[in-house]
């Protein structure tokens, strides 16, 4: 029978779910989070929440450059504190930010800088720019400022977070503004969870890397450079993943089993590109038939021949050895797991556009097409157009592609306009 790619997507899912949630495997999701410097975490997931162990601000701090002084309560009845008339003060000592300043006495008022400490006494800041004159005078002269509320231009104590407050939460994708908060309440480091180790097999006797001594004159006939195990790899590295390479396997199945006897011990799942189709030549079912790996064909155009079980307890999951293919699969069933199940990586952002144009679909298939999406402008809806064919091959239109285009498998003809479920890449 073939599966749809719902059914594909949730069996993924479960052979991880199993293998990572303490069954038979390595329970990498129960594993001990470790420490990591602040500049190494973003992309990884917070272990636990981290609490703030101070307030921030820590301190009442000057929201402008101006003047700190001190009003009466009652103004906090006044509508309309700008109709007030202004009160000159005295020039108390300048307040530069990183001081702690003495009290501030009655009728004074001290030039203080943005973020400086609020001197005790003052509840208000009045902007340089509204002083009479509208600069800093020395110490000791005066200056005329305007009626003001209490609390104007002050940043209270703890009014961003207070002490003991869930700063973030267990479980969040770490982003530049969860650094910039944990480095404001002091940390230098935080506990995240484990990354997930991914072997990654590259199988095929055309196959070289780029390098390759037997290419130093040309690429020898018959031969190409290897797109799957770069292709992969950057998507499992962007996918918050540690990727371990093996070497290219012939196609010979001793030697694939010789490798993953090799590395399975070290990691938490296999990912394997080729080998698993209907050719006389397919090494990765010829080496796995025996064992308990499923070859099974999901109704997905590219990346129909999918292989997806467990190898001594690690789970095994097999990409067809077309590139695009590759990433069509890596997208629709490894991604969306990963992120289920460990956090990471975000989920590719989903949204409707409109077809720049006509568009033919296999019957009973999913078609996922390479897109260049343009979303919407001011007077312009989102739109898409695919970029290259359907082909598996297609590496030029793959990067050109920003996007991935999705014909459900009971869909045959799109009409210019059409709206259709976009990936964003």
């Amino acid at each position: 029978m073939r599966r749809t790619v719902t059914e594909h997507q949730k069996a993924v899912l479960e052979v991880l779910a199993h293998a990572w949630k303490g069954g038979e495997g390595t329970a990498v999701l129960h594993d001990a989070g470790t420490r990591v410097p602040l500049a190494d975490a973003p992309g990884r997931v917070l272990a636990e929440a981290l609490s703030a162990p101070l307030d921030l601000p820590p301190f009442a701090n000057s929201q402008m450059d101006g003047f700190a002084v001190r009003v009466n309560d009652a103004e906090k009845q006044t509508k309309d504190v700008d109709s007030r008339k202004s009160t000159v003060y005295r020039v108390a000592a300048a307040i530069p930010a990183g001081s702690v300043p003495p009290p501030l006495q009655a009728g004074m008022a001290a030039p203080i800088m943005t973020g400086a400490m609020l001197p005790p006494g003052a509840n208000a800041v009045v902007p340089v720019e509204q002083a009479n004159p509208a600069h800093f005078p020395e110490e000791g002269g005066t200056v005329e400022l305007p009626a003001t509320a209490p609390g104007t231009f002050v940043r209270a104590r703890g009014s961003d977070l207070a002490a003991g407050a869930v700063a973030i939460p267990g479980g969040a994708l770490l982003n530049a503004a969860h650094i910039g908060l944990a480095s404001a309440l002091g940390s230098s480091s935080l506990t995240v969870n484990p990354r997930v180790r991914v072997l990654l097999v590259t199988t095929g006797d055309e196959v070289l890397l780029p390098g390759d001594p037997r290419a130093a004159d040309g690429l020898p006939e018959g031969m190409i450079f290897d797109a799957n195990m770069a292709l992969l790899r950057a998507n499992l590295q962007q996918a918050g993943v540690e990727v371990v390479l093996a070497p290219v396997v012939r196609d010979e199945p001793h030697a694939l089993l010789m490798v993953l006897d090799e590395y399975v011990d070290t990691v938490d799942l296999v990912v394997s590109t080729g080998g698993i189709s209907a050719g006389a030549f397919e090494v990765v079912k010829q080496a796995l038939s025996g064992f308990e790996v499923d070859f099974v064909s999901v109704a997905l155009q590219p990346g129909g021949p999918q292989a997806l079980g467990t190898y001594r307890g690690v789970p095994f999951i097999g990409f067809p050895g077309n590139p695009v293919s590759g990433v069509v699969s890596f997208e629709l069933f490894l991604r969306p797991a990963l992120t289920e199940l460990l956090g990471v990586p975000a989920p590719r952002p989903r949204v409707l556009a409109a077809l720049g144009h006509p568009l033919s679909s296999p019957e009973g298939k999913h078609q996922v097409r390479r897109g260049i999406y343009e979303g919407p402008g001011y007077e312009s809806a989102a739109s898409v157009r695919e970029v290259g064919g359907p082909a598996s091959h297609l590496l030029g239109p793959l990067a050109q592609a920003n996007a991935l285009i999705h014909v459900p498998a009971g869909v045959t003809e799109l009409h210019a306009g059409s709206k259709v479920e976009v990936w964003l890449l």
